[in-house]
Order: C-alpha cells, then structure tokens, then sequence
C-alpha cells in the first residue's frame, strides 16, 4: 500500500509541475487565462505536494521529524533563490529568443549564469550535508538527497521540453 501512496504522490507532483511550467511558458493561446494570482496557487500547491513525497519517502521517527523539517525549510528557502535564477535566466534567454535578438555576448552570458547557478545548486547542497547529518542518520541523508535530486531533475526536463534551443 505504501508503494502505491508513494507512486500516487510521484504522479500527483509531475502533474503539479507540468501545470507550472505550461503557466511560466506559456503558449500565446494560454496566456490569457495565466494571471499572477494562479502561478502563486501553483507555486503553493507544488511546494505542499512536494513536502507529502517527502514525508511519504522519508520515514522519520518522531525526533528526527523535529530536527529534519525545520532544516528541510531552511533547504527550500535558499533553493527559491536559485529557482528565481533560473527563472530569469529563461526569461532573458526567452526574450532574446522571441526577439531574435540573441549574439554571441548574450549568449556568453547566459552560458556564465548558467554555470554560476549549477554551481551555487551544488554549493548550496554541500552545505546542507552536515545540517541534515545532525538531524538524521546517513541513510536517512543519502535518501532526502535522492528525493531532491529525482524532484529537480522532473523539473529540469519540464522546463527543459519547453525552451527552444539557441539558433
């Protein structure tokens, strides 16, 4: 039954995603019925979906629940900034794309921005390491870590499927 819960949940987030990233790129035809207040629900609803996967893969004791989600929403927190990079970096790269605008120095730019945010993705991960290695047992680390890299990369292939490439 667990499982099955799990899978739901697995199912239940790429759906939420997909639904963010059809309203963050949208196509002229849905852009009408995209409005700030939406992106927020969206926003919310991934965040919570995501918090259940978690919780529904982690299977935290009591005391390590204490110690994980006050970390766990610190983690979250600091990955916003680097989501909000990224974010940017699609929509220059988007504008530029419409516009035709798009040189060899944006390009250079771009390419500088990316490799800065996998970057700081990476550095922002080891520092959490030891955070969670307070709070958890070394399996229970290498799981949440697991956890979070499966959730990004579903939301890097979304976006991914969705960004033209460079021409």
């Amino acid at each position: 039954m667990k499982t099955r819960t799990v899978k739901t949940l697995w199912a239940l987030l790429i759906v939420t995603v997909w639904m963010i990233v059809v309203a963050t790129f949208p196509t002229p035809a849905l852009a009408q019925g995209t409005s700030a207040d939406n992106m927020e629900i969206l926003r919310e609803k991934i965040k919570a979906d995501k918090k259940l996967l978690v919780a529904a893969n982690m299977d935290l004791t009591e005391s390590e629940a204490k110690g994980f989600w006050p970390v766990y929403e610190e983690y979250q927190k600091d990955l916003a900034a680097i989501n909000q990079r990224i974010g940017k970096l699609i929509g220059s790269y988007a504008a530029d794309y419409r516009a035709n605008t798009l040189t060899d120095e944006k390009a250079k730019k771009l390419i500088d921005e990316l490799v800065a945010i996998e970057q700081a993705e990476a550095g922002l991960k080891s520092s959490y390491v030891p955070k969670l290695s307070k709070v958890l047992p070394q399996k229970k680390v290498a799981r949440y870590l697991q956890i979070e890299n499966k959730v990004r990369a579903v939301v890097k292939y979304e976006l991914a499927s969705q960004v033209p490439l460079v021409q």
